[in-house]
């Protein structure tokens, strides 16, 4: 089985959508036989994502620092729960457990986890594929910023082609079959 990493919040944003399109996510995982790797927070998005996972029997590792264990409400039901020493640790075990990448709505935590696992496909520390889920629009303006980074040189086009960009969970999972 792959895993998948999903980078989302652990807040539920504004009205339904995203915890709609986290149950999609999830839901749609177990019925390809991906699992997810995650923050491992019960909460938010995140927390959508694990449940809808959990809920048709599939495999989901959380991993959170020990110092957001408790502010952030760790998820206790998990197939694995990994707790870490730093933020740092914790992302290079979701990369470890973790076949594909997947960015959905979310905060800063969802930005920095992005951006690392982006720089370090541009540093060529590995192929592995990294998606961006633009989900009603909400990454618009990062593709945005992200594309007047390489028109005014900071970003070569080659890396911007790093990060797959598709509009919707069918979509992602579409190009998953290629």
């Amino acid at each position: 089985m792959k895993n998948i990493c999903v980078f989302c919040g652990s807040a539920k944003g504004n009205g339904e959508t995203y915890l709609n399109l986290a149950r999609e996510i999830g839901e749609k995982m177990v019925d390809l036989n991906y699992g997810l790797v995650y923050g491992g927070a019960s909460i938010g998005v995140m927390g959508q994502i694990a449940d809808s996972v959990l809920e048709k029997n599939g495999s989901v590792i959380g991993v959170m620092p020990k110092s957001l264990v408790n502010w952030e409400v760790e998820h206790k039901n998990l197939t694995k729960f990994e707790m870490v020493d730093s933020m740092h640790e914790r992302k290079q075990k979701m990369y470890d457990y973790s076949d594909i990448f997947l960015a959905i709505p979310g905060g800063m935590g969802t930005l920095d986890e992005l951006c690392e696992i982006v720089t370090w496909a541009q540093l060529q520390y590995h192929r592995k594929p990294i998606y961006l889920l633009n989900h009603e629009g909400f990454f618009t303006h990062l593709i945005n910023h992200l594309e007047h980074a390489v028109k005014e040189g900071f970003l070569k086009p080659h890396h911007m082609k790093l990060i797959k960009v598709v509009d919707s969970a069918e979509d992602f999972f579409e190009d998953l079959k290629i």
